[in-house]
């Protein structure tokens, strides 16, 4: 099963995190299957390669809670609950 979650990045205190395709079975900081955007908490930046996560959630992959929320504040979902 493939998963859409985060993977650390960046130094001590200072973590950015890229939203990653991979597998259930892998480490957090495992190989992933395609990386999908990036999200800076830090500065509140994010960026999606919008293309990419829809065909993977369109195959079956499954969010992670944080990154649920993070494609639902970039209103990824709205189109598709219509």
């Amino acid at each position: 099963m493939v998963k859409l979650r985060l993977k650390r990045c960046g130094r001590k205190q200072r973590a950015i995190y890229r939203i990653v395709a991979i597998d259930v079975r892998s480490r957090r900081e495992g190989r992933d299957l395609r990386k999908v955007g990036f999200y800076d908490p830090i500065q509140n930046q994010t960026y999606l390669n919008v293309p990419a996560i829809r065909y993977f959630l369109e195959k079956g992959a499954q969010p992670t809670g944080t990154v649920h929320d993070i494609l639902r504040k970039a209103e990824l979902f709205k189109e598709r609950t219509s």
